[in-house]
């Protein structure tokens, strides 16, 4: 998990619902961009937050919870207030004491993290209960999620929602659609299988078919090996380490944990050649270091056991991350997050406090416990039409596999 969910995967449902093609639409002249909202008070970050303010918050929040810190009660009710009657979440609403209506964007990645955090910061049970009440009641008839309601679903949310219910006290495999379609169904059916091509994909997730191939996407797969293996963001450190391994060919039985396990043997290979992994960013012919799927993949490694497979990636990490993170609290968040997973001090992380760097972003918190907090699972193991051109654009870019490369989520500073 990280920096995400706003940006590239929204954008490929809005594709998806609008049903254009960017060759359709290249005549046409976008609107003209209004003012971005004013940054409310409780909200950690200084930037647009239309895309990614719940994101941002609930990442903040749960790694403020790790490091031992007791977050302020204005940015722990700025979320709170942020949910809609019906239990789910718009990506950001800059008016709260306004009802939701047929009008609000829901975003099922905004919901399943502040579940999370809501869950992770304790007396916030009937806000739980209602934001997974709200995601099973807009679960697709194959299993699985799409980023906005209604839109066909794909391999990154229906992770992100998968990981939300286990950490929440749901079972993802007795989470079914109205045709039958477990939660895990959904899942698995994005995984590149022992027919894939290349074979290296083979174990890998996909973030959506296009032009009917489903191509391998280090988001899609970071997040399902969270969700296969029954956890959320907040990862505890492993007290063994395992070697990673590819997925076993011929496959077995279709099995999360297996299918876990297959997906963090291809994150842990992608990372050998240059100790991150890379994406083509659009307008670019060359790719580049793609720091906030490194991170997403470091967590993954250190839920499925692979410690050392995970080593490198995180001492690149503490030494490259500094820019990207700076200011941005859903970068320094995630990166808490890693430092958390892998039993590295947060405090002293390359050059950067991020756990200060995190807190300068947004309310002070009331206080720092003794101890870092360990977030208990209890899960069984098992904005408006003026942004629809920019959204169909980067969508354009998300249904190549490079979803979460755009996404405010994790990289809103490399948008």
């Amino acid at each position: 998990m990280n920096v995400r969910r706003s940006a590239a995967a929204l954008a490929a449902s809005a594709v998806l619902c609008v049903g254009a093609a960017p060759a359709a639409l290249a005549d046409t002249a976008p609107p003209s961009p209004s003012a971005p909202p004013v940054v409310p008070s409780g909200l950690f970050g200084k930037a647009d937050p239309t895309y990614d303010g719940v994101w941002r918050q609930s990442i903040a929040l749960l790694a403020q919870r790790t490091a031992g810190e007791k977050p302020a009660a204005q940015a722990v009710a700025w979320l709170t207030g942020q949910q809609c009657a019906s239990g789910g979440f718009a990506s950001f609403r800059a008016d709260a004491s306004k009802a939701c209506d047929t009008t609000t964007v829901f975003d099922t990645n905004a919901t399943a993290i502040a579940v999370q955090a809501l869950k992770a910061l304790g007396g916030q049970d009937a806000a739980v209960k209602k934001g997974v009440d709200w995601l099973k009641s807009v679960q697709n008839e194959d299993g699985g999620w799409a980023y906005v309601p209604g839109s066909p679903s794909e391999g990154s949310s229906t992770s992100i929602v998968t990981s939300a219910l286990a950490v929440a006290g749901e079972k993802p495999a007795e989470v079914r659609s109205k045709a039958g379609k477990s939660a895990y169904d959904g899942l698995l059916a994005f995984q590149l299988g022992c027919s894939a091509e290349p074979a290296a994909d083979r174990g890998a997730f996909g973030y959506q078919a296009a032009d009917g191939k489903l191509p391998a996407n280090a988001d899609a797969t970071a997040a399902a090996v969270l969700a296969g293996l029954g956890k959320g963001a907040v990862v505890d450190p492993a007290t063994t380490d395992t070697p990673a391994a590819a997925l076993p060919c011929p496959a077995g039985a279709a099995d999360p944990a297996g299918a876990a396990q297959g997906a963090a043997g291809y994150l842990a290979e992608a990372l050998k050649k240059d100790g991150h992994l890379t994406a083509v960013t659009p307008g670019a012919d060359q790719p580049t270091a793609d720091t906030g799927n490194t991170a997403d993949a470091v967590i993954a490694l250190a839920a499925a056991g692979h410690r050392q497979a995970a080593a490198g990636a995180l001492e690149w990490l503490k030494n490259n991350s500094a820019d990207w993170s700076k200011g941005n609290p859903a970068a320094l968040g995630t990166l808490v997050l890693v430092a958390h997973a892998t039993g590295a001090d947060p405090k002293a992380f390359g050059s950067t406090d991020l756990v200060g760097a995190l807190n300068a972003t947004g309310p002070a918190p009331q206080a720092a416990d003794t101890e870092p907090k360990k977030v208990e699972s209890d899960g069984d193991g098992g904005s408006g039409g003026q942004n629809v051109w920019w959204i169909i654009g980067a969508g354009a870019a998300a249904g190549m596999g490079i979803g979460i490369l755009l996404s405010g989520r994790r990289k809103k500073n490399q948008l």
